[in-house]
């Protein structure tokens, strides 16, 4: 079970890793909250979500930290709800 929730914290970071490599590759408008790509990042990064909700600037570093503990908080949640009584290891 330890190895899927890493799992889900890997792709956590590499969600929020892939975000920031196309803000870094592309130049895009002024981001607003009615923008399509907007949406898609705050749906999988939550942290973007909070940040944009409360008024608050988060870093590269933090966010993909953020990103990686909200994913492996998930996978433990899905993993745990996962379990069948009986079968646990």
């Amino acid at each position: 079970m330890k190895h899927r929730i890493a799992a889900w914290a890997i792709v956590g970071f590499a969600i929020a890793g892939c975000w920031a490599l196309y803000a870094f590759a592309t130049t895009p408008p002024p981001i607003t909250s009615a923008d399509p790509i907007m949406t898609l990042v705050e749906f999988t990064c939550p942290v973007v979500l909070a940040g944009t909700y409360f008024h608050f600037g988060v870093s590269l570093y933090w966010s993909l930290f953020a990103n990686a503990a909200t994913y492996a908080l998930l996978g433990l949640i899905a993993e745990t709800l996962r379990q069948r009584p009986g079968h646990a290891k």
